[in-house]
């Protein structure tokens, strides 16, 4: 091999005997084998290594399979705030940390030359710059460019006045925003199957940040970029799903306590307790119909019409907001009936305008059951720890807040990581539907696949051992639409940032 990275390349002649019927004269046949590269041409081995992860994606698109991705951070605001994985993009592949967000589309990393970019993270971990021109598969993005072009009918691309450049400018929620233009190169992966671990890649389009404000700017809890998990055209999931190489759903689970952490993979978790709710149809986020609250089993006089879906209205589900809000109409009920449920055991008090409690014992035993009552008949059921925070200690006492904001005159509700966390969630776009079950989120999961026996298995993901060798566990049971059988994983080593 190195020797082929070298440039000695044999001008071959190979003899083919071919069967009777096929030749009638010239027997035997000669082939000539042209050189891939000039004779005097020194090949780097980071080429050929290219060359081959194109060839070894290509492969992967005969089968439907599923890409696990490691999850590190926490949902605590007073910690981390936020959940984010490791990507590999380019040629040499080069590392990128990037915030998972399932409330925007488009994945982007910071870029050479960048604006506003930080420089280094609270976070303890490096932070890079993407440089297309160092790296051998990457290309421009140009206005006509179907791809662009489906981003422009999504409102993620637009095209630039100068240079015909498919280019972004994003706004978020929390005021923040970048902007940049769009780039084509390889997502890298190792693709597990089996026993055998085969270096992978595949094409995306993802963006080039060339300017960050807000929050972006800030270097407390910098990353690398944002992963966008939305369901239009220019998402990763989309992306690979139209390409053949996962399936059209995605799944996570994030760790709430201790480190924080958790699995996340393109493809559908399997547990027995998951439930589903329907997505709400045209909607640029993951929509769902709530419907009501309870408290301690007893719905509460919410009008309906608070939670009903329009313009700038409705329920999302949204990894990247680290609360849950509430629309105003909505709020002042559901905190005073969590009130007076334990107005007899702990003490109310107020913090910035937040209601909190001081209280001497465990608020399992104390706070009430409250359930979130979507459409389909299924509820999402929460723990006092999926509603309440603790801020700080006055003696020997806790003080717990509500962890549920107000949005005031928007009829928003935003199911953030507060909410989302120590769950199962599996969107499944090709289903438009969304399913969810509590769970504990250090613990493996089952993803339904399919042996070439065609036999329906499942494969034991999210986990890998230290030396870097997939832990798999095969059960013989029926999954119905269950997928062909591949694992893939983007790091050879996962490892929670904060364990």
């Amino acid at each position: 091999m190195l020797a082929l990275a070298a440039g000695i390349l044999a001008v071959a002649l190979v003899t083919m005997f071919l069967p009777p019927p096929a030749v009638a004269s010239g027997f035997p046949a000669t082939l000539t084998l042209e050189r891939a590269f000039p004779l005097n041409q020194r090949v780097e081995l980071d080429e050929l290594k290219a060359r081959d992860r194109v060839r070894h994606g290509r492969f992967l698109q005969s089968s439907v399979g599923v890409v696990d991705f490691p999850v590190e951070g926490t949902y605590d605001p007073y910690r981390v705030g936020l959940y984010f994985t490791r990507v590999l993009l380019g040629s040499p592949p080069k590392e990128f940390y990037v915030q998972i967000d399932t409330g925007s589309d488009v994945l982007w990393v910071g870029c050479g030359s960048c604006n506003g970019c930080p420089q280094s993270s609270g976070l303890h971990i490096p932070l890079n710059f993407f440089d297309p021109g160092s790296s051998s598969t990457a290309s421009l993005i140009s206005c006509s460019d179907q791809r662009c072009s489906l981003g422009v009918q999504s409102s993620d691309a637009g095209c630039s006045n100068q240079g015909n450049q498919c280019i972004y400018t994003f706004q978020y929620g929390d005021g923040s925003g970048t902007s940049g233009y769009y780039v084509s190169d390889l997502l890298n992966f190792d693709a597990i199957v089996g026993s055998t671990v085969t270096n992978s890649s595949a094409s995306i389009v993802f963006g080039c940040s060339i300017s960050q404000t807000g929050d972006l700017t800030k270097s407390d809890r910098a990353v690398d970029g944002i992963f966008g998990f939305g369901q239009q055209d220019m998402s990763v999931i989309s992306q690979l799903s139209s390409q053949g190489i996962t399936p059209k759903v995605f799944s996570h689970c994030l760790k709430g306590d201790g480190g924080g952490g958790g699995i996340l993979v393109l493809g559908e978790i399997v547990e027995e307790d998951i439930v589903y709710s329907p997505l709400v149809p045209s909607q640029p986020h993951y929509n769902l119909n709530l419907q009501s609250i309870s408290v301690n089993g007893k719905a509460l006089a919410i009008d309906p019409e608070v939670f009903a879906t329009s313009t700038n209205r409705g329920t999302i589900v949204d990894s990247g907001t680290t609360l849950a809000y509430l629309a105003e109409e909505a709020y002042d009920p559901f905190v005073g009936a969590i009130t007076q449920a334990v107005s007899q055991s702990v003490r109310p008090l107020l913090s910035k305008g937040t209601q909190c409690y001081l209280i001497t014992s465990s608020v399992n035993g104390i706070f009430p059951a409250v359930s979130l009552n979507f459409a389909g008949g299924v509820s999402m059921n929460l723990k006092p720890e999926d509603y309440l925070l603790q801020q700080n200690s006055i003696g020997d006492a806790a003080v717990w807040c509500i962890g549920f904001q107000k949005i005031q005159g928007q009829g928003i509700t935003i199911l953030g990581d507060l909410v989302l966390k120590d769950k199962i969630f599996v969107y499944d776009l090709a289903g438009q539907r969304i399913g969810w079950a509590n769970y504990d989120c250090s613990m493996s999961v089952n993803v339904s696949t399919r042996s070439s026996t065609g036999k329906s298995e499942f494969v034991n993901a999210g986990q890998l051992s230290e030396s870097g060798s997939p832990r798999t566990v095969f059960y013989n049971k029926l999954i119905p639409g269950s997928i062909v059988a591949l694992l893939v994983h983007l790091s050879v080593l996962y490892t929670s940032l904060f364990s």
